[in-house]
């Protein structure tokens, strides 16, 4: 399968676009974007393919998706910033930093399971 990888991409990051490029190959994209910062200047923003899957609207640079579960990297992040900070022991109930938790059973259960 041929297909135009459009955008651009700073050498450094030619085997990041190869590998882009052999999802499409492969079979397991249709359409898909790929951006990358490094301290705030883009190094990587490229597309290709289609925004649909009987191929007739092509991806654009601005061709709009879903992003699932995007919080949770955050939210991990921020947690493990709190437990490094001798904020948060992930070994006490969630009921100690959330009262309002402690319901139906669940006055006992760690952080750590969240």
């Amino acid at each position: 399968m041929t297909v135009e990888i459009h955008g651009f991409y700073e050498p450094r990051f030619e085997e990041m676009k190869e590998t882009f490029h052999q999802n499409f190959k492969d079979g397991l994209e249709v359409g898909a974007s790929c951006a990358v910062t490094i301290n705030g200047k883009y190094v990587v923003d490229i597309w290709a393919g289609y925004k649909d899957a009987a191929k007739t609207k092509p991806w654009e640079k601005d061709t709009i998706v879903n992003a699932y579960s995007s919080t949770k990297v955050m939210t991990t992040l921020g947690v493990l910033i709190l437990v490094d900070r001798g904020l948060l022991d992930v070994e006490q109930p969630v009921a100690k930093y959330w009262p309002e938790f402690a319901q139906n059973g669940k006055e006992k259960l760690p952080v750590k399971y969240l």
